[in-house]
């Protein structure tokens, strides 16, 4: 005789699978916790070597044919970390940054004080380098030279291409007039079209520009490509839109709105200096920060 069929049916293993995901998941969520906890000096430290090396760039002082890492860390040392008061072009000194909520000047990022209403201000209708807001403390970097007199200032800057926001640096020389040199760090323009505002080729074309005319008003900008103007970088053929926003953007940065009250502030105590002086007396009275 054939044995009755059982009724029972086999225990289900879909609560054993349940338990192995989430045990497989809390271990990978662990892991990559303490892996991003672990890495996180590490990525700061890049992110600041890649900083100073766009900022050495556009001075002038970085070949990245022969130049290493240790170069960098050597040749930043020369350079004072300010905070400037764009409205008015004054630095703000220790106690003057701590009322405004600054902290540190070191670890102080103008992009991130975008984002706090406090620290920014909204441009409104007046946004030609389409940025929405501007910070209103930009942090500067200066390299005197042995007199103490400023011999250079590099200037961040941001300002929207065609697909998103490019941030570079622009060196302005002693007269605070000539430009000596422009970096881009990031942007999201084209391959092989808005890209190629990072190539030395095309930004070596700003070297010797004048950045204002005999009545201080913006003197330079970038051309539509083909079409060259005295004093004028020419545009990047196929590229109109990033062309067009690296224009506004120097436009903006050198203006009113930007460095010029600085940059003014700096023509005006050099003018002011005796002849026989040692130092550039700041705009205020400042502690100079160096940045590690």
């Amino acid at each position: 005789m054939s044995k009755p069929k059982s009724n029972l049916k086999p225990k289900s293993n879909n609560m054993k699978t349940i338990i192995v995901a989430l045990t497989l998941c809390l271990v990978c969520s662990v892991l990559v916790s303490v892996a991003a906890v672990g890495l996180k000096p590490t990525q700061i430290t890049n992110a600041s070597l890649d900083r100073n090396k766009n900022i050495l760039v556009a001075a002038g002082m970085f070949d990245p044919a022969t130049d290493t890492n240790d170069d960098v860390a050597e040749r930043f040392k020369d350079f004072d970390v300010e905070i400037v008061e764009l409205n008015n072009g004054t630095y703000l000194d220790d106690d003057a940054l701590t009322k405004v909520g600054i902290p540190d000047r070191n670890a102080y990022d103008a992009s991130q004080a975008n984002k706090n209403k406090a620290l920014s201000e909204d441009l409104g209708d007046n946004d030609p380098a389409s940025i929405g807001r501007k910070p209103k403390y930009a942090k500067v970097y200066v390299k005197n030279d042995a007199s103490g007199n400023p011999e250079m200032v590099v200037l961040p800057i941001q300002g929207y291409g065609l697909w998103g926001t490019m941030y570079g640096f622009l060196t302005i020389g002693s007269d605070m007039n000539t430009i000596k040199g422009i970096s881009f760090y990031d942007h999201k323009e084209t391959p092989g079209l808005g890209a190629r505002i990072e190539e030395p080729k095309w930004r070596a074309m700003w070297t010797g520009i004048q950045s204002y005319d005999e009545n201080g008003a913006v003197a330079t900008g970038v051309t539509k490509a083909g079409n060259p103007k005295d004093n004028w970088v020419d545009g990047i053929s196929g590229a109109t839109l990033t062309s067009r926003g690296v224009s506004n953007m120097i436009q903006f940065w050198l203006g009113e709105q930007g460095y010029k009250p600085y940059l003014d502030h700096l023509r005006q105590t050099d003018a002011q200096t005796p002849a026989n002086a040692t130092t550039l007396v700041p705009p205020v009275t400042t502690a100079h920060g160096k940045e590690a």
